[in-house]
């Protein structure tokens, strides 16, 4: 573990994990534990379950689950360290001293962002060089003003493949703190240069101020046009949105998701400071989850053309997920909101804002669009394409409203539209029931993890290995008893023999086992099985007796599968003698 477990304790009992959670989900309490709808997957019934007693979140839905930290770790996209510096910040605590890896690993990521924050500062001052006018006229051409670059800390990066890379290490950073941060590529040959050459620059900044990353555009028509900064240890693509640090401070009740770097600084410049855009690659789930917690209304700005409208029909999906108010944006007579602004000014964009449409009416004119209405044939096919679309919405009213809207454009009556739509959902009622009685028929399937890469291949042994662990969990003094009668190598599931070595290894060295000893220990996968094997908890009493049934259950399947024998004795015999003592409440 990277902290010390003292501070750890106290970093949890100033950040109760029913406190931190609500700030993220509306909860409600029902007999010992709060639930609420999932913050991390798109469901209708609160299936999110917060126990105070175990300080863990579990979903029953997605199967996510684990302590505070872990939470923190997945609603913000923080490393386990990052995390922990964000819950110590929140409750005013010094991070105290940790090993020589951990210090190590935090020295490199500050060397990242020192070393990120200078090139932002070499490309802002590069792009006020004389000689470089013709990148400072990109910008002017496009209409930003000196201030507006200024905010944006907008740069240029000169056709050189080494004036980066000199520049600095003449500040002491190294080649290798060069690659890691992303700005450096290496040849097949292995030199390495400088990534972005003779392009307009884009800084990338996180909601804490850090510049993370960067985007840069070519001066003329060569490819690729836009050419952004790799993952690397301070930047992941998906849990970051270009421009939310100035966002994130609107006073709008609603954002605005455009397509690209010049849009949103082409909106902020006009007034629409809510602006943002994803980071050279489509709307994640993560990326919606983080406007979620800013706002629950979004207008997606998308560009006219065809790739854009497709774009836009998939971050509907996406942002709905969210519980999001969805709105899209028509931009009449332009290609995107920068050209438009540029035409016809701030005011008439935002008139469009006001009349954006319902993400419904949009997706029936996209289907619309497909089809000739004159045709008769066309048109049926519209109504049943339509009606499919229409199926998935959720209100019976703003069901009916956008089935007359179809009806209209198709030329028929409501009821004929409405009759094709409960046609259509019966037919995903009777899917959804099929499904339901397929996984009734498989309780195999169900008792398996959510993640299926840590699937049990012995599901009476995985069973009766996680009851172990939640004795273990639940009472500490049944440890010396499992480590004297149970072998690790007896566990069918890596991931459990896996925890179960880390539990007798706190206790060995007399430390607490519970859920705070594993958090950043195991992989997330790993902690939110760990989180459903814990969650049912067990009623108090003596449970040696169990804990004894549960190793007799491992052992016996290991003499099944060969791996326990008596030397020199067939299996089955062995089989046969160790369950005839365990009848006779021995246990071998």
């Amino acid at each position: 573990m990277p902290f010390d477990r003292i501070f750890l304790d106290e970093l949890s009992a100033r950040n109760d994990i029913v406190e931190i959670v609500s700030q993220y989900v509306q909860l409600k309490k029902s007999g010992a534990n709060y639930f609420g709808l999932c913050p991390f997957h798109n469901e209708k019934t609160g299936s999110f379950s917060v126990s105070p007693d175990k300080q863990i979140f579990h979903c029953f839905g997605c199967g996510a689950g684990g302590g505070v930290i872990t939470f923190i770790m997945k609603a913000e996209g923080l490393t386990f360290p990052d995390a922990v510096r964000y819950l110590a910040e929140r409750a005013g605590m010094q991070i105290p001293e940790q090993g020589e890896a951990e210090r190590k690993a935090a020295r490199h990521r500050e060397r990242l962002y020192a070393l990120c924050r200078d090139a932002g500062r070499y490309y802002y001052d590069t792009l006020w060089r004389p000689e470089n006018r013709t990148a400072q006229q990109y910008f002017i051409n496009r209409g930003l003003s000196r201030r507006t670059m200024n905010r944006f800390g907008l740069g240029y990066a000169p056709d050189s493949f080494h004036a980066l890379i000199d520049a600095m290490t003449a500040k002491g950073y190294t080649r290798e703190e060069l690659m890691d941060a992303g700005l450096v590529s290496r040849s097949e040959k292995g030199h390495i240069y400088d990534r972005f050459r003779n392009r307009v620059m884009f800084p990338i900044i996180d909601v804490r101020g850090h510049v993370i990353a960067f985007g840069g555009r070519v001066l003329d028509d060569s490819k690729p046009k836009y050419l952004n900064s790799p993952e690397t240890p301070i930047f992941h693509k998906s849990r970051n949105l270009f421009a939310l640090n100035l966002s994130k401070s609107t006073k709008n009740d609603y954002f605005i998701l455009a397509e690209g770097y010049m849009d949103v600084i082409a909106l902020h410049q006009a007034g629409f400071d809510s602006a943002v855009a994803s980071l050279g690659t489509s709307l994640t789930e993560e990326q919606a989850r983080i406007i979620a917690r800013h706002t629950d209304r979004i207008v997606i700005s998308y560009d006219a053309d065809g790739a854009g409208q497709a774009a836009a029909q998939r971050a509907i999906d996406i942002l709905k997920k969210c519980d999001l108010q969805v709105k899209v944006l028509r931009i009449p007579g332009a290609k995107d909101p920068d050209e438009f602004i540029k035409a016809r000014g701030a005011d008439a964009f935002r008139n469009l804002i006001e009349r954006s449409e319902d993400h419904n009416a949009f997706r029936i004119e996209q289907i619309a669009a497909k089809y000739d209405l004159e045709d008769d044939e066309a048109r049926v096919l519209f109504l049943r394409d339509a009606a499919r679309m229409l199926a998935g919405i959720e209100s019976t009213i703003e069901r009916e409203v956008y089935a007359g809207r179809a009806a209209k454009m198709a030329g028929v009556t409501a009821e004929a539209m409405n009759v094709e739509v409960r046609r259509e959902l019966g037919i995903q009622r009777k899917r959804r029931k099929a499904a339901e009685r397929r996984e009734i028929r498989s309780p195999v399937g169900l008792a398996q993890p959510k993640d299926r890469s840590l699937a049990y291949t012995d599901m009476k042994s995985a069973k009766a290995e996680e009851n172990v662990l939640r004795l273990l969990f639940s009472d500490q003094k049944l440890i010396a008893v499992a480590e004297k009668d149970l072998q690790s190598a007896w566990f069918s599931a890596p991931v459990l023999r896996k925890i179960y070595e880390r539990v007798l290894e706190l206790n060995r060295n007399d430390q607490m086992v519970d859920v705070l000893s594993f958090e950043g220990w195991l992989e997330p996968n790993e902690m939110s099985l760990l989180s459903a094997i814990l969650e049912p908890g067990i009623p108090a009493g003596e449970h040696r007796g169990e804990l004894q049934e549960y190793i007799n259950t491992i052992r016996m399947q290991r003499v099944k599968d060969g791996t326990i024998t008596q030397a020199g004795e067939d299996p089955l015999l062995t089989f046969g003698r160790i369950k005839k003592q365990n009848a006779g409440g021995q246990t071998i």
